[in-house]
């Protein structure tokens, strides 16, 4: 009998589909921890944005510019992470 708690796409597998689907959420996992380090980046240097963006002239704001990258680092792999562990992605 069929386990009923995984969802009807996944019940019938082969054995190199559910290694595939294994690795899927391997990597999945790697991202949403990569966010999560880089989240708590972001928290860090939110403490100097403002200060930068208030004193540094023109456009040489550079803590401004790691927190953006970082920020979208966070929305990239988690989002992606979270798509890869939840299913939404193909397994092939």
């Amino acid at each position: 009998m069929a386990n009923m708690l995984l969802p009807v796409n996944e019940r019938n597998l082969t054995p190199a589909q559910v290694e595939a689907l294994d690795k899927r959420r391997e990597w999945g996992l790697t991202l949403q921890v990569i966010a999560g380090q880089f989240s708590v980046i972001c928290v860090l240097l939110l403490l100097w944005v403002g200060q930068d963006l208030t004193y540094s002239p023109g456009w040489a704001h550079p803590m401004a510019y790691y927190m953006l990258v970082a920020g979208t680092v966070v929305v990239v792999c988690g989002g992606l992470g979270t798509l890869m562990r939840y299913g939404t992605v193909p397994i092939d």
